[in-house]
């Protein structure tokens, strides 16, 4: 059920709160927040509407100091109690919006994200857009890492590592953990995060966000995965942060620490955050239909549009350097621009359901952490793009992608293989994300440029396993 102002201000009565904390996200998609007595918005007739004012010129992507002032406006619909905080403490999600005009800022994922679905309706073509993303994690005892003039390391500690056989614990070594590519899905004492990914899943619950499954993913070192239920764009993407602070706060009160990041250990799988979608009219699915897979021609266009557009969808859906460790040809990742039904080699896959409520298309290529607000709205226009210009996907993709003769496997367009490559493509395909105003070039451009930070200092720090191949020569 939607809560309304109303709502919140008996939340904040009934439950005696203290604080409200109110959170936007910024470009990268990582959660940012502002705390503010309850009083003053208990005390306020119009504290909804005026919001709360704060400087937007240190966020990094985001304005420069001499156009700096910003207001929070927070979404009631959006209101949980923290379950992590000492103090009791409300939570919102915010839009950030202009003080000028009222309107939202051209750089705040969530506000591109709500002109996504206003977009989406002003089409025509549909009035819902729903998401289902399946975010991976890992959760490791400890990590450390340094990168400085003196040279640079990383190192992931974790009991239930494969690498952990021959470790010596206080409380002993059971020997009980998943082998390397063997965490899918044996029971506890192999799969040691039972109890603490049903705390999460409890949780997760608790503030609105609905469960269906948890369970250990294929790695080892701690691969998880809590899958949640499906809602429309801007709800899920909320949803879809309230689920990684869940993660990581529940990992570091029992002493361990998560990560989303797509290829924290090497030679074992990464996490990927496959994305299912649908767009409904009136009521009704547009996806279901009598073609393949039980698909409509409308989501076949779809599929098209995520295709032709994925390339420059990687820059958003894939948005660091780390995400192209994950995305290497030849092993099990879908870097593969084909689609089928339940052919996992595919980057785009038509799960099967009996019914048609439940027909859908599952992209395969994005990591979660990807900024969701900006990669469900990116999904949409790239998928809408199909539509409206009937680009048809070709036939689909039966065989094991992974295994194919070279001649076959060369017709096959691929994803990008490096963060740089897609922000060229973003930047050589970009038209799809503006219309309607949804994205602005002033946004992608600041985006490209972030983003080629992160390539740049990539491409200059020296990395171990180049000692391991040069230092000899």
């Amino acid at each position: 059920m939607s809560k309304s102002v109303a709502d919140v201000l008996k939340l904040l009565k009934d439950n005696e709160v203290k604080f409200v904390d109110l959170r936007f996200t910024d470009t990268r998609g990582k959660e940012q927040h502002v705390t503010i007595p309850a009083h003053v918005v208990s005390d306020s007739d119009d504290w909804f509407e005026s919001g709360h004012a704060f400087d937007g010129s240190s966020i990094a992507g985001w304005k420069g100091i001499q156009a700096s002032d910003m207001l929070l406006i927070a979404d009631p619909d959006s209101a949980f109690l923290d379950p992590f905080m000492d103090e009791p403490t409300l939570v919102m999600s915010c839009d950030v919006v202009e003080p000028a005009d009222g309107k939202g800022y051209d750089r705040d994922p969530r506000s591109i994200a709500k002109r996504a679905e206003a977009y989406l309706k002003s089409t025509g073509l549909g009035d819902i857009c729903y998401f289902g993303p399946e975010p991976e994690f890992f959760i490791f005892d400890s990590v450390n890492w340094q990168v400085d003039m003196s040279g640079c390391f990383c190192k992931v500690n974790s009991e239930e590592a494969a690498w952990s056989s021959a470790e010596k614990f206080d409380h002993g070594n059971t020997g009980h953990r998943p082998t390397v590519k063997g965490g899918y899905f044996p029971v506890p004492p192999v799969d040691s995060l039972q109890d603490m990914r049903s705390a999460m899943c409890l949780i997760l619950e608790e503030i609105g966000v609905p469960v269906e499954v948890h369970h250990h993913e294929v790695a080892t070192a701690g691969q998880c995965e809590i899958g949640t239920r499906f809602d429309s764009l801007v709800r899920r993407a909320d949803q879809t942060q309230k689920l990684k602070y869940v993660v990581h706060n529940v990992a570091h009160q029992y002493g361990k620490t998560a990560t989303f990041m797509p290829k924290p250990i090497v030679g074992d799988n990464g996490s990927g955050m496959h994305v299912h979608q649908s767009i409904w009219k009136d009521g009704k699915n547009l996806f279901a239909g009598n073609g393949y897979a039980g698909l409509s021609e409308f989501a076949l266009y779809y599929i098209g549009g995520i295709i032709k557009h994925a390339r420059a969808l990687n820059a958003i859906t894939n948005p660091g350097t780390n995400s192209y460790k994950r995305l290497v040809p030849g092993f099990e990742a879908p870097v593969k621009l084909a689609y089928s039904a339940r052919n996992r080699s595919a980057s785009i896959r038509i799960p099967f359901v009996q019914s048609d409520k439940a027909r859908r298309i599952e992209v395969r290529f994005p990591d979660p952490t990807a900024n969701s607000y900006l990669a469900f709205t990116a999904l949409m226009m790239a998928g809408l793009d199909g539509v409206q210009n009937k680009i048809h996907p070709g036939d689909p993709a039966d065989k094991n992608l992974y295994d194919l003769p070279p001649e076959e496997d060369a017709k096959i367009p691929t994803v990008c293989s490096s963060l740089e490559q897609a922000l060229e493509a973003l930047d050589k395909d970009r038209e799809f994300l503006t219309r309607g105003g949804v994205f602005s070039n002033d946004f992608i451009d600041a985006y490209i440029e972030l983003k080629m930070e992160e390539v740049t200092r990539y491409r200059m720090t020296t990395h171990p396993v180049e000692y391991d191949m040069y230092y000899s020569l």
